[in-house]
């Protein structure tokens, strides 16, 4: 039996008990914070005349909770947040009052479990660790100050108040309907951008960071793509888009940054390979009836006769029997305005045995049209390119003379890429850097 007094272990007896009685929210414990901090309760109760399992079992705990940068307590709160069960799943679909009453009843119950752990402190666990270790100072508590997030949305802060300020979390129940009703749950709620990589969503710790003002020169196309983006946000019909074009023109960063543009307004970007398309089907219905909007973004789109993928993504912008979800779009870049490979093997010739082959031939040639907005990127002229370098060099803080800064720029483009939003991007970054290294 461990060393520390009655009370204490009873306490700690106790904290058991509410762990293990959760029925929704069981996997809160289950990411290494949590794991960390139930064996530590176990350690707690066990006997070590050197104090050695306590010692090694807080240094675990502190590791993992050190780790994720946050206190035990917000800690607790984001897990309850994210955490994805029956309940977070109902309350996403329809209103408080619809939920079944046993399911509102479980919430309770476990909320009232995870109030007593979120109110067992660093400091207290460093307390019990010294006196069941006889040391005679305690280990350092770990502790984190609440930082101001300022990406935050309301629903999210409001969220948090209600389990901070409340005396008992069984009160917040509704509150947290509401939440998980605006802002979804699991791995959507908590990543922005995403990737569909073997059957399954994965989140992207660090997206791109490329924000729509640091593009020029396609500001037409810029404008439409935000225009539809600002549809699908306020839930009317938006249309699937194809940007297609030059190389280099900033197709792929004009989607990317939308990302960034409507951070703060549940934007959702998944990134879909080509050779996943074949998945598109299932990827569309795990979003339907979810709260966030969702650019599924494929790029450096074509395809080959035959393809599988092919099929896929035509079920998806023609529609089937089933419904097309509101909060899903499809954005396409390709450097083909014609995606599909033809050759001249394919026309029809007299011989073929196809009646209507050129019909055939039409079907590959008209599947970019199927796509309701298709936006053309031409190669950038000098004009274009040089507005670029300059609208990318004032961004960078670049304040060689105007003359300057547009020679180097086509010497630039001469020797390397060639004009385009990719080699002004190139061009302005190494400019940077050796600035900054003549500077020094």
């Amino acid at each position: 039996m461990s060393s520390l007094d009655t009370a204490d272990l009873s306490s700690i007896q106790f904290l058991q008990r509410q762990a293990a009685s959760l029925l929704l929210y069981r996997s809160v414990l289950s990411d290494p914070p949590g794991i960390a901090f139930l064996e530590l309760l176990d350690a707690l109760k066990r006997w070590d005349a050197e104090g050695l399992i306590y010692l090694q079992a807080y240094g675990k705990w502190f590791q993992a909770i050190a780790a994720t940068n946050k206190s035990w307590q917000d800690y607790l709160i984001w897990q309850i947040l994210r955490n994805d069960n029956p309940f977070t799943q109902q309350a996403q679909r329809q209103d408080f009052a619809s939920l079944p009453s046993a399911l509102v009843a479980a919430v309770q119950q476990d909320l009232q479990a995870l109030q007593s752990l979120y109110e067992c402190s660093g400091a207290e666990l460093s307390c019990w660790v010294q006196e069941a270790s006889k040391l005679p100072l305690a280990p350092v508590v770990w502790y984190r100050e609440q930082d101001e997030i300022s990406y935050l949305s309301d629903a999210e802060k409001k969220a948090i108040a209600s389990l901070q300020e409340l005396d008992n979390w069984t009160d917040a129940v509704e509150d947290l309907a509401a939440y998980y009703r605006e802002c979804g749950t699991g791995i959507l709620a908590e990543y922005q951008a995403l990737r569909w990589q073997s059957g399954q969503l994965l989140g992207i710790a660090y997206p791109d960071t490329i924000k729509i003002k640091e593009l020029a020169g396609y500001e037409s196309q810029r404008d439409a793509l935000m225009k539809n983006t600002e549809f699908l946000l306020l839930g009317y019909p938006a249309l699937h888009v194809l940007l297609y074009g030059s190389r280099g023109s900033g197709k792929s960063s004009l989607v990317k940054g939308l990302l960034n543009e409507y951070a703060n307004r549940n934007l959702r970007l998944i990134e879909v390979s080509k050779s996943d398309l074949k998945d598109l089907s299932k990827i569309v219905e795990l979003l339907r009836n979810v709260p966030q909007k969702f650019i599924i973004f494929v790029d450096d789109l074509s395809f080959e006769e035959d393809d599988d993928a092919f099929k896929a993504l035509k079920v998806v912008l023609e529609g089937n029997i089933t419904a097309r979800p509101q909060n899903v779009v499809v954005y396409a870049t390709s450097n083909r305005r014609h995606l599909i490979r033809e050759f001249f093997k394919d026309r029809p010739a007299p011989s073929d045995e196809e009646v209507h082959a050129w019909d055939t031939v039409q079907e590959k040639l008209s599947f970019s049209d199927r796509f309701g907005l298709t936006l053309t990127f031409e190669p950038a002229d000098q004009k274009t390119y040089l507005t670029i370098v300059r609208h990318l060099a004032e961004q960078a803080g670049i304040t060689l003379p105007l003359e300057e800064l547009e020679y180097r720029a086509l010497q630039w483009a001469t020797r390397h890429n060639g004009r385009s939003g990719r080699t002004a991007r190139q061009f302005v970054d190494y400019l940077k850097g050796e600035l900054a290294t003549l500077d020094g």
